[in-house]
Protein backbone atom coordinates (compact mmCIF):
# COMPACT_ATOMS: atom_id res chain seq x y z
CA UNK A 1 0.00 0.00 0.00
CA UNK A 2 2.70 2.42 0.95
CA UNK A 3 4.83 2.08 -2.57
CA UNK A 4 1.34 2.68 -4.36
CA UNK A 5 0.43 5.65 -2.48
CA UNK A 6 4.46 6.92 -3.23
CA UNK A 7 3.52 6.22 -6.86
CA UNK A 8 0.33 8.17 -6.82
CA UNK A 9 1.79 10.84 -5.01
CA UNK A 10 5.09 11.62 -6.56
CA UNK A 11 4.19 10.08 -10.39
CA UNK A 12 0.76 12.63 -9.98
CA UNK A 13 3.20 15.61 -8.74
CA UNK A 14 5.84 14.79 -11.68
CA UNK A 15 3.37 14.38 -14.90
CA UNK A 16 1.54 17.63 -13.26
CA UNK A 17 4.52 19.81 -13.00
CA UNK A 18 5.36 18.07 -16.47
CA UNK A 19 2.03 19.99 -17.59
CA UNK A 20 2.79 22.85 -15.70
CA UNK A 21 5.35 23.30 -18.37
CA UNK A 22 3.92 22.48 -22.15
CA UNK A 23 0.77 24.50 -20.29
CA UNK A 24 -1.43 22.00 -20.29
CA UNK A 25 -4.12 21.82 -16.96
CA UNK A 26 -2.63 19.68 -14.52
CA UNK A 27 -5.03 17.37 -14.19
CA UNK A 28 -4.48 15.58 -17.68
CA UNK A 29 -1.14 14.55 -16.37
CA UNK A 30 -2.54 13.12 -12.64
CA UNK A 31 -5.34 11.47 -15.13
CA UNK A 32 -2.71 9.76 -17.17
CA UNK A 33 -0.59 8.97 -14.85
CA UNK A 34 -3.48 6.70 -13.25
CA UNK A 35 -4.20 5.14 -16.35
CA UNK A 36 -0.70 4.14 -17.17
CA UNK A 37 0.03 3.12 -13.89
CA UNK A 38 -3.75 1.62 -12.90
CA UNK A 39 -4.59 -2.26 -13.05
CA UNK A 40 -5.78 -1.91 -16.97
CA UNK A 41 -1.73 -0.76 -18.01
CA UNK A 42 1.07 -1.50 -15.90
CA UNK A 43 -0.58 -2.47 -12.58
CA UNK A 44 1.69 -0.79 -10.10
CA UNK A 45 -0.85 0.30 -7.79
CA UNK A 46 -1.96 -2.24 -4.51
CA UNK A 47 -5.42 -4.02 -4.66
CA UNK A 48 -5.98 -2.69 -1.25
CA UNK A 49 -5.62 1.14 -2.78
CA UNK A 50 -8.08 0.28 -5.63
CA UNK A 51 -10.52 -1.10 -3.70
CA UNK A 52 -11.39 1.85 -1.76
CA UNK A 53 -10.46 4.34 -4.54
CA UNK A 54 -14.16 5.44 -4.85
CA UNK A 55 -14.03 6.66 -0.80
CA UNK A 56 -10.73 8.22 -1.58
CA UNK A 57 -12.50 9.82 -4.69
CA UNK A 58 -14.95 10.80 -2.31
CA UNK A 59 -12.92 12.21 0.64
CA UNK A 60 -10.76 14.53 -1.84
CA UNK A 61 -14.15 15.92 -3.33
CA UNK A 62 -15.74 16.76 0.30
CA UNK A 63 -12.56 18.56 1.05
CA UNK A 64 -13.00 21.02 -2.41
CA UNK A 65 -16.69 21.23 -1.48
CA UNK A 66 -15.87 22.50 1.68
CA UNK A 67 -13.46 24.46 0.62
CA UNK A 68 -16.19 26.27 -1.87
CA UNK A 69 -18.98 26.48 0.45
CA UNK A 70 -16.27 28.72 2.68
CA UNK A 71 -16.13 30.67 -0.58
CA UNK A 72 -19.75 30.96 -1.58
CA UNK A 73 -21.51 34.52 -0.75
CA UNK A 74 -25.00 33.89 -0.27
CA UNK A 75 -26.12 37.23 -1.33
CA UNK A 76 -24.31 36.71 -4.91
CA UNK A 77 -26.31 33.29 -5.46
CA UNK A 78 -29.72 35.32 -4.84
CA UNK A 79 -28.67 37.50 -7.69
CA UNK A 80 -28.06 34.30 -10.02
CA UNK A 81 -31.24 31.94 -8.61
CA UNK A 82 -32.86 31.09 -11.84
CA UNK A 83 -29.85 30.73 -14.52
CA UNK A 84 -28.35 27.97 -11.61
CA UNK A 85 -31.31 26.17 -11.27
CA UNK A 86 -31.16 25.79 -14.90
CA UNK A 87 -27.70 24.51 -15.19
CA UNK A 88 -28.55 21.92 -12.79
CA UNK A 89 -30.91 20.10 -14.83
CA UNK A 90 -31.16 21.68 -18.57
CA UNK A 91 -28.06 21.20 -20.28
CA UNK A 92 -27.60 17.62 -18.82
CA UNK A 93 -31.25 16.92 -20.72
CA UNK A 94 -30.92 18.22 -23.72
CA UNK A 95 -27.04 15.97 -23.60
CA UNK A 96 -29.17 13.15 -22.68
CA UNK A 97 -32.00 13.33 -25.05
CA UNK A 98 -28.95 13.96 -27.54
CA UNK A 99 -27.66 10.71 -26.63
CA UNK A 100 -31.40 9.07 -26.90
CA UNK A 101 -31.71 9.67 -30.37
CA UNK A 102 -28.09 9.91 -31.93
CA UNK A 103 -26.50 6.76 -29.87
CA UNK A 104 -28.48 4.03 -32.09
CA UNK A 105 -27.41 5.96 -35.35
CA UNK A 106 -23.77 5.94 -35.06
CA UNK A 107 -23.79 2.14 -32.27
CA UNK A 108 -25.47 -0.64 -32.24
CA UNK A 109 -27.69 0.22 -29.16
CA UNK A 110 -31.63 0.44 -28.89
CA UNK A 111 -33.30 4.08 -27.61
CA UNK A 112 -33.72 2.87 -23.86
CA UNK A 113 -29.88 1.53 -23.78
CA UNK A 114 -28.63 5.12 -25.85
CA UNK A 115 -31.03 6.91 -22.42
CA UNK A 116 -28.38 4.87 -20.32
CA UNK A 117 -25.83 6.23 -22.17
CA UNK A 118 -27.16 9.28 -21.95
CA UNK A 119 -27.90 9.35 -18.30
CA UNK A 120 -23.68 8.19 -17.88
CA UNK A 121 -22.29 10.82 -20.12
CA UNK A 122 -24.46 13.59 -18.88
CA UNK A 123 -22.92 15.26 -15.64
CA UNK A 124 -20.74 17.58 -15.29
CA UNK A 125 -17.81 16.66 -13.45
CA UNK A 126 -17.67 19.03 -10.15
CA UNK A 127 -13.73 17.96 -9.59
CA UNK A 128 -12.69 19.11 -13.04
CA UNK A 129 -15.37 22.39 -12.27
CA UNK A 130 -15.47 23.58 -8.41
CA UNK A 131 -12.03 23.94 -7.74
CA UNK A 132 -11.27 26.33 -10.71
CA UNK A 133 -14.51 28.21 -9.92
CA UNK A 134 -13.29 28.49 -6.06
CA UNK A 135 -9.89 29.88 -7.69
CA UNK A 136 -11.75 32.56 -9.91
CA UNK A 137 -13.70 33.30 -6.83
CA UNK A 138 -10.57 34.11 -4.94
CA UNK A 139 -9.14 36.21 -7.65
CA UNK A 140 -12.23 38.21 -8.67
CA UNK A 141 -13.17 36.61 -11.73
CA UNK A 142 -16.04 37.26 -13.05
CA UNK A 143 -17.87 37.62 -9.79
CA UNK A 144 -19.12 41.03 -10.25
CA UNK A 145 -22.12 39.09 -12.57
CA UNK A 146 -21.75 35.83 -9.78
CA UNK A 147 -20.77 33.72 -12.97
CA UNK A 148 -18.10 31.29 -10.61
CA UNK A 149 -20.78 31.16 -8.47
CA UNK A 150 -23.45 30.51 -10.80
CA UNK A 151 -21.57 27.90 -12.14
CA UNK A 152 -20.50 26.23 -9.15
CA UNK A 153 -24.47 25.75 -7.64
CA UNK A 154 -25.42 24.32 -11.04
CA UNK A 155 -22.40 21.82 -11.42
CA UNK A 156 -23.45 20.60 -8.23
CA UNK A 157 -26.77 20.21 -8.26
CA UNK A 158 -26.12 18.64 -11.94
CA UNK A 159 -25.03 15.34 -10.70
CA UNK A 160 -27.79 14.35 -8.23
CA UNK A 161 -30.25 15.38 -11.09
CA UNK A 162 -28.20 12.62 -13.69
CA UNK A 163 -27.75 9.90 -11.32
CA UNK A 164 -31.39 9.58 -10.09
CA UNK A 165 -32.01 9.46 -13.99
CA UNK A 166 -29.34 6.65 -14.36
CA UNK A 167 -30.65 4.74 -11.64
CA UNK A 168 -34.71 5.18 -13.70
CA UNK A 169 -32.55 4.40 -17.19
CA UNK A 170 -31.06 1.47 -15.69
CA UNK A 171 -34.14 -0.31 -14.12
CA UNK A 172 -35.49 0.33 -17.84
CA UNK A 173 -32.75 -1.40 -19.31
CA UNK A 174 -33.10 -4.38 -17.45
CA UNK A 175 -36.88 -4.85 -17.58
CA UNK A 176 -38.44 -2.73 -14.37
CA UNK A 177 -40.64 0.02 -14.09
CA UNK A 178 -39.70 3.84 -13.88
CA UNK A 179 -41.27 5.05 -10.69
CA UNK A 180 -42.69 8.83 -10.43
CA UNK A 181 -41.35 8.75 -6.78
CA UNK A 182 -37.68 8.42 -8.48
CA UNK A 183 -38.29 11.95 -10.20
CA UNK A 184 -39.87 13.86 -7.47
CA UNK A 185 -36.88 12.58 -5.25
CA UNK A 186 -34.30 14.90 -7.19
CA UNK A 187 -35.66 18.31 -6.12
CA UNK A 188 -36.21 16.61 -2.35
CA UNK A 189 -32.98 15.25 -2.33
CA UNK A 190 -31.42 18.87 -3.35
CA UNK A 191 -33.66 20.51 -0.42
CA UNK A 192 -32.78 18.59 2.46
CA UNK A 193 -29.44 18.21 1.68
CA UNK A 194 -28.86 22.31 1.65
CA UNK A 195 -31.67 22.13 4.77
CA UNK A 196 -29.61 19.41 6.70
CA UNK A 197 -26.49 21.43 5.95
CA UNK A 198 -27.51 24.99 6.89
CA UNK A 199 -28.71 23.30 10.32
CA UNK A 200 -25.41 21.76 10.80
CA UNK A 201 -23.55 25.03 9.96
CA UNK A 202 -25.62 27.15 12.18
CA UNK A 203 -25.05 24.55 15.07
CA UNK A 204 -20.86 24.08 14.39
CA UNK A 205 -20.79 27.96 14.41
CA UNK A 206 -23.01 28.18 17.78
CA UNK A 207 -20.62 25.24 19.52
CA UNK A 208 -17.27 27.53 18.07
CA UNK A 209 -18.67 30.66 19.62
CA UNK A 210 -19.35 28.83 22.97
CA UNK A 211 -16.14 27.78 23.16
CA UNK A 212 -14.57 31.16 22.74
CA UNK A 213 -17.34 32.97 24.94
CA UNK A 214 -15.83 30.47 27.86
CA UNK A 215 -12.01 31.46 26.45
CA UNK A 216 -11.66 28.08 25.42
CA UNK A 217 -10.01 29.11 21.84
CA UNK A 218 -10.37 26.41 19.63
CA UNK A 219 -7.66 26.76 16.81
CA UNK A 220 -8.01 26.61 13.45
CA UNK A 221 -6.60 23.29 12.23
CA UNK A 222 -8.97 21.78 14.98
CA UNK A 223 -11.82 23.90 13.40
CA UNK A 224 -10.78 22.31 10.19
CA UNK A 225 -10.93 18.36 11.77
CA UNK A 226 -13.88 18.94 13.06
CA UNK A 227 -15.69 20.19 9.80
CA UNK A 228 -14.35 17.51 8.01
CA UNK A 229 -15.99 14.67 10.69
CA UNK A 230 -18.94 16.42 10.41
CA UNK A 231 -18.68 16.50 6.51
CA UNK A 232 -18.27 12.52 6.71
CA UNK A 233 -21.36 12.83 9.16
CA UNK A 234 -23.38 14.36 6.77
CA UNK A 235 -22.21 12.12 4.10
CA UNK A 236 -23.11 8.83 6.22
CA UNK A 237 -26.24 10.18 6.60
CA UNK A 238 -27.02 10.33 3.12
CA UNK A 239 -26.38 6.42 2.75
CA UNK A 240 -28.15 5.86 6.04
CA UNK A 241 -31.60 7.35 4.95
CA UNK A 242 -31.09 5.54 1.34
CA UNK A 243 -34.17 4.45 -0.05
CA UNK A 244 -36.36 6.60 2.20
CA UNK A 245 -35.68 10.24 2.26
CA UNK A 246 -33.84 11.56 -0.23
CA UNK A 247 -30.86 13.74 0.49
CA UNK A 248 -27.95 14.84 -1.02
CA UNK A 249 -24.59 14.59 1.29
CA UNK A 250 -22.55 16.73 -1.04
CA UNK A 251 -25.06 19.97 -1.36
CA UNK A 252 -25.08 19.20 2.62
CA UNK A 253 -21.46 19.73 3.06
CA UNK A 254 -21.69 22.51 0.79
CA UNK A 255 -24.57 24.21 2.65
CA UNK A 256 -22.84 23.54 6.09
CA UNK A 257 -19.62 25.66 4.81
CA UNK A 258 -21.77 28.48 3.62
CA UNK A 259 -23.14 28.73 6.78
CA UNK A 260 -20.31 28.59 8.44
CA UNK A 261 -18.86 31.70 6.63
CA UNK A 262 -21.64 33.76 6.92
CA UNK A 263 -21.46 33.02 10.85
CA UNK A 264 -17.96 33.47 11.18
CA UNK A 265 -15.75 36.59 11.75
CA UNK A 266 -14.15 37.32 8.28
CA UNK A 267 -11.04 36.83 8.86
CA UNK A 268 -11.32 33.09 10.40
CA UNK A 269 -13.51 31.94 7.38
CA UNK A 270 -10.62 33.41 4.95
CA UNK A 271 -7.86 31.30 7.43
CA UNK A 272 -10.09 27.75 7.38
CA UNK A 273 -10.49 28.49 3.55
CA UNK A 274 -6.69 28.42 2.81
CA UNK A 275 -6.84 25.60 5.45
CA UNK A 276 -8.64 23.65 3.19
CA UNK A 277 -6.45 24.70 0.03
CA UNK A 278 -3.61 23.04 1.32
CA UNK A 279 -5.59 20.14 2.30
CA UNK A 280 -6.90 20.57 -1.32
CA UNK A 281 -3.09 20.19 -2.53
CA UNK A 282 -2.42 16.44 -1.64
CA UNK A 283 -6.29 15.63 -2.70
CA UNK A 284 -6.28 16.58 -6.02
CA UNK A 285 -3.62 14.21 -6.71
CA UNK A 286 -5.59 11.51 -5.51
CA UNK A 287 -8.41 12.12 -6.86
CA UNK A 288 -7.56 12.67 -10.23
CA UNK A 289 -4.65 9.85 -10.18
CA UNK A 290 -7.33 8.02 -8.81
CA UNK A 291 -10.02 8.94 -11.94
CA UNK A 292 -7.45 7.60 -14.24
CA UNK A 293 -6.77 4.39 -12.72
CA UNK A 294 -10.70 3.42 -12.71
CA UNK A 295 -10.38 4.10 -16.70
CA UNK A 296 -9.68 0.62 -18.54
CA UNK A 297 -8.03 1.97 -21.70
CA UNK A 298 -8.68 -1.17 -23.83
CA UNK A 299 -12.19 -0.41 -23.81
CA UNK A 300 -11.47 3.33 -25.81
CA UNK A 301 -9.83 1.17 -28.39
CA UNK A 302 -13.04 -0.37 -28.44
CA UNK A 303 -14.86 3.03 -29.04
CA UNK A 304 -13.52 3.49 -32.06
CA UNK A 305 -14.26 7.23 -34.44
CA UNK A 306 -17.94 6.89 -34.15
CA UNK A 307 -18.09 7.40 -30.62
CA UNK A 308 -15.77 10.29 -30.77
CA UNK A 309 -18.20 11.68 -33.09
CA UNK A 310 -20.74 11.09 -30.98
CA UNK A 311 -19.29 12.76 -27.97
CA UNK A 312 -18.78 16.17 -29.61
CA UNK A 313 -22.39 16.24 -31.04
CA UNK A 314 -23.97 15.42 -28.25
CA UNK A 315 -22.07 18.15 -26.09
CA UNK A 316 -22.67 20.36 -28.72
CA UNK A 317 -26.21 19.55 -28.34
CA UNK A 318 -25.71 20.11 -24.41
CA UNK A 319 -23.76 23.58 -25.00
CA UNK A 320 -27.48 25.26 -26.28
CA UNK A 321 -28.93 23.60 -23.37
CA UNK A 322 -26.58 25.81 -21.48
CA UNK A 323 -27.22 29.02 -23.81
CA UNK A 324 -30.67 28.87 -23.19
CA UNK A 325 -29.82 28.55 -19.12
CA UNK A 326 -27.98 31.73 -19.07
CA UNK A 327 -30.41 33.95 -21.66
CA UNK A 328 -31.89 36.71 -20.01
CA UNK A 329 -29.12 37.20 -17.32
CA UNK A 330 -26.77 40.01 -18.83
CA UNK A 331 -23.88 38.36 -19.89
CA UNK A 332 -22.00 39.19 -22.89
CA UNK A 333 -21.03 36.79 -25.57
CA UNK A 334 -17.65 36.09 -24.25
CA UNK A 335 -18.93 35.41 -20.60
CA UNK A 336 -21.54 33.16 -22.12
CA UNK A 337 -19.14 30.97 -24.10
CA UNK A 338 -16.67 30.73 -20.90
CA UNK A 339 -20.17 29.10 -19.12
CA UNK A 340 -20.21 26.51 -22.00
CA UNK A 341 -16.81 25.71 -21.73
CA UNK A 342 -17.19 25.42 -17.80
CA UNK A 343 -19.87 22.69 -18.65
CA UNK A 344 -18.05 20.55 -21.31
CA UNK A 345 -15.26 17.77 -18.72
CA UNK A 346 -16.50 14.65 -17.72
CA UNK A 347 -14.90 12.85 -14.75
CA UNK A 348 -15.85 11.21 -11.84
CA UNK A 349 -19.30 10.39 -12.59
CA UNK A 350 -18.75 8.71 -15.71
CA UNK A 351 -15.50 6.51 -13.40
CA UNK A 352 -17.97 6.14 -10.93
CA UNK A 353 -20.85 4.58 -12.87
CA UNK A 354 -19.72 3.62 -15.95
CA UNK A 355 -18.93 0.42 -15.21
CA UNK A 356 -22.45 -0.35 -13.95
CA UNK A 357 -24.29 -1.85 -16.73
CA UNK A 358 -21.93 -4.16 -17.38
CA UNK A 359 -21.52 -5.45 -14.12
CA UNK A 360 -25.26 -5.51 -13.73
CA UNK A 361 -24.81 -7.89 -17.52
CA UNK A 362 -26.55 -5.92 -19.71
CA UNK A 363 -25.56 -6.49 -23.33
CA UNK A 364 -24.87 -2.48 -23.81
CA UNK A 365 -22.47 -2.60 -20.85
CA UNK A 366 -19.38 -2.91 -23.21
CA UNK A 367 -20.24 -0.34 -25.29
CA UNK A 368 -21.97 2.13 -22.53
CA UNK A 369 -17.93 1.54 -20.39
CA UNK A 370 -16.22 2.50 -24.01
CA UNK A 371 -17.72 5.90 -24.65
CA UNK A 372 -17.87 6.94 -21.34
CA UNK A 373 -14.05 6.82 -20.86
CA UNK A 374 -13.50 8.16 -24.18
CA UNK A 375 -15.33 10.82 -22.78
CA UNK A 376 -13.20 11.36 -20.19
CA UNK A 377 -9.77 11.00 -22.10
CA UNK A 378 -11.28 13.95 -24.53
CA UNK A 379 -13.81 15.97 -22.23
CA UNK A 380 -11.75 16.52 -19.28
CA UNK A 381 -8.87 17.82 -20.71
CA UNK A 382 -11.33 19.74 -23.21
CA UNK A 383 -12.63 21.43 -20.30
CA UNK A 384 -10.47 22.08 -17.91
CA UNK A 385 -7.65 23.65 -20.92
CA UNK A 386 -10.28 25.93 -22.12
CA UNK A 387 -11.23 27.28 -18.75
CA UNK A 388 -7.55 27.65 -17.65
CA UNK A 389 -7.06 29.71 -21.43
CA UNK A 390 -10.08 31.89 -21.26
CA UNK A 391 -11.14 32.72 -17.98
CA UNK A 392 -8.98 35.96 -18.16
CA UNK A 393 -9.97 37.10 -21.39
CA UNK A 394 -13.78 36.01 -21.36
CA UNK A 395 -14.16 37.23 -17.57
CA UNK A 396 -13.60 40.57 -15.79
CA UNK A 397 -12.11 41.47 -12.69
CA UNK A 398 -13.53 42.79 -10.09
CA UNK A 399 -12.90 46.45 -10.15
CA UNK A 400 -11.48 46.46 -13.91
CA UNK A 401 -13.68 48.85 -15.00
CA UNK A 402 -13.07 51.58 -12.64
CA UNK A 403 -9.29 51.37 -13.47
CA UNK A 404 -10.20 51.37 -16.79
CA UNK A 405 -12.19 54.65 -16.21
CA UNK A 406 -10.09 56.19 -13.68
CA UNK A 407 -6.88 55.52 -16.16
CA UNK A 408 -9.51 57.54 -19.17
CA UNK A 409 -10.04 60.06 -16.79
CA UNK A 410 -6.24 60.85 -15.86
CA UNK A 411 -5.13 60.86 -19.57
CA UNK A 412 -8.33 62.95 -20.51
CA UNK A 413 -7.00 65.61 -17.53
CA UNK A 414 -3.05 65.26 -18.76
CA UNK A 415 -4.60 66.04 -22.77
CA UNK A 416 -6.19 68.87 -20.85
Amino acid sequence: MFSSLAIIILAGLFAAAVCDRLRLPRIVGMIFTGIICGPYALDLLDPSILSISSELRQIALIIILVKAGITLDISDLKKVGRPALLLSFVPASFELLAYTVLAPVFLPVSHTEAALMGSVLAAVSPAVVVPRMVHYIEKGYGTEKSIPQMILAGASCDDIFVIVLFSSFLSMAQGGNVRVMDFVSIPLSIISGILVGAVTGILLSIFFESAFNRKRYIRNSMKVLIIMGTAFLLMAVEQKLKGRIPMSGLLAVVSMAAVLKIRSVRRVSKRLGEKFGKLWIAAEIMLFVLVGAAVDIRYTLAAGVYAAILIFLALAIRSVGVWISIAGTGLNFREKLFCVIAYLPKATVQAAIGSVPLAAGLPCGSIILSVAVLGILLTAPLGAFGMDRTYKRFLQREGQTDKLITGEQITQRESE
